[in-house]
């Protein structure tokens, strides 16, 4: 059994590693960024939390002295960052000096490919540059490297899907001609762990990829012909990654950071050319095709493990989750329904474990669309998310724009922080009390407005509140079925 630090514990590659590596017997020290909030819901005797910002240089200092080693798995594509390289260099010295006086034998590192070190794009550069600063230590890097991730829930995955399955006829950026080497995520895995501890990989650089070079216009093409879509793509010279970011942010389910990264890396190749890895660890990576097949059969067997979004949005240094699961009282507005149940707890509760998605708000559903369209037109999330699972609900996880806080389901009591672009926080609440001889569920909307144009705001929705508010309680209550 190794003792093993895993950052960006609550990322798509993060969450997935942890599992796999707990299935392996390793025990695990889960680095969180938000104080409070967990990988998985189940608790698990060989994993254990470490709470704290990586900005702060104290955050290392609750981590044993004796850990084996370390994955690097943090990345700040949340966001757009004046500068993305000089943001991550700062994460990465602050890495360095939190592990530096540990007896860590080994960091591993996962990065970009990069084909050509004079033409990366930011996102690329950022990774390079956090690779270099890994290597000036004096412990053994072993660094991989891949190109585009496929897997159910991956930025990219959820990109292509959308496309194909939303639009028939693409006019697309002149660099969808660009070659990349797309990798199942298991395979990501794979050689995750088994460069683990591994002596012949310390100190070294890998390239790792699947067997098929694809252009990613036959990215788009491939996975329109596994899924029987008729898809017609036009290239054009003059479309910028600024406008393809717009395009593809109301298009697809990705926030506009993470589109803008992308696009912006499509223009470089990145096909695997340090392959050495193939002599020490031989193994047989998926086709696109089989990755696809994987990707759907885990969809369509509600086991997604993690997504793209289940990194949180939460601003600020060393942001505690127990500041807003607390439902603030002081300066705010509320709408809150108190509505008998008509048929019984359980199946209210699991109206409200269902609720977003492709379920719904159980009320006017069409302008709960409108909001999340306007949302994304001022730079916001919307609506696309949609969920992880469609009838189960942990710490943590996305309900379109909304953040998981709290999910009690035997007591019937969640809480969702809303991601949206907001002159405000907002909360929605549900919960369920038995009073006066009856079972009632209240619902609870919550808004704590930043100055005047917070309660502008407010009143000027407050009609569109009171329909949809009055009517989803009802509705989760059962008296509208």
């Amino acid at each position: 059994m190794s003792k093993v630090l895993v950052t960006g514990a609550n990322g798509f590659i993060g969450k997935r590693l942890i599992l796999y590596l707990l299935n392996q017997g390793h025990q695990i020290y889960a680095l969180c960024r938000i104080k409070g909030t967990k990988v998985f819901i189940e608790e698990n005797p060989n994993l254990f939390y470490v709470w704290g910002d990586l900005k702060n240089s104290e955050t290392l200092k609750n981590i044993p002295k004796d850990l084996d080693a370390a994955y690097f798995l943090v990345h700040s594509m949340s966001e757009i960052a004046g500068d993305l390289a000089e943001t991550e260099s700062k994460i990465v010295e602050k890495f360095m000096a939190g592990v530096k006086n540990k007896r860590i034998k080994q960091i591993i590192y996962l990065g970009g490919i990069i084909n050509d070190e004079k033409a990366l794009s930011p996102h690329l550069k950022s990774r390079l540059l956090v690779e270099q600063a890994l290597k000036k230590s004096l412990i053994p890097v072993t660094v991989l490297r891949a190109s585009i991730i496929i897997g159910a829930g991956s930025a990219s995955f959820e990109i292509i899907r959308d496309l194909c399955e939303k639009l028939p006829l693409m006019i697309t950026p002149k660099w969808v001609k660009t070659k990349c080497q797309p990798i199942a995520i298991p395979d990501v895995l794979f050689y995750l762990s088994q460069v683990l501890l591994n002596e012949e990989c310390f100190n070294k650089t890998f390239d790792i990829g699947g067997p098929e070079i694809l252009t990613f216009k036959e990215l788009i093409l491939k996975y329109s012909e596994f899924r029987n879509l008729k898809t017609w793509i036009i290239d054009v010279p003059f479309l910028t990654p600024h406008l393809s970011s717009y395009w593809l942010v109301f298009i697809t389910s990705v926030r506009f950071s993470l589109c803008y990264y992308l696009i912006e890396s499509m223009k470089s190749s990145t096909i695997v050319q340090l392959n050495e890895i193939q002599k020490i660890i031989p193994h047989t990576c998926l086709t696109y095709t089989e990755a696809l097949k994987l990707a759907f059969q885990n969809i369509s067997q509600n086991e997604v493990i993690s997504t793209w979004m289940d990194s949180w949005e939460i601003h600020g240094d060393d942001p505690n989750i127990a500041d807003y699961m607390q439902v603030p009282i002081e300066g705010c507005l509320k709408d809150e329904r108190r509505v008998p149940i008509k048929d019984s707890k359980l199946a209210t509760i699991k109206r409200i474990w269902c609720m977003g998605g492709n379920t719904g708000y159980y009320a006017l559903n069409w302008a709960w669309y409108m909001r999340g369209l306007f949302d994304k037109v001022i730079g916001g999330i919307g609506l696309n998310r949609g969920r992880r699972h469609p009838t189960e609900i942990q710490v943590g996880d996305s309900i379109d724009f909304w953040r998981v806080l709290l999910a009690d389901k035997e007591e019937g009591h969640l809480i969702l922080f809303s991601a949206m672009k907001l002159p405000g926080e907002a909360w929605l609440e549900f919960r369920l009390e038995h009073i006066e001889n009856k079972d009632v569920i209240i619902q609870t909307a919550t808004f704590r407005p930043q100055g005047i144009l917070g309660r502008l705001y407010w009143y000027l929705l407050y009609p569109f509140h009171y329909l949809i508010f009055r009517r989803m309680a009802k509705a989760i209550a059962g008296e509208m079925q």
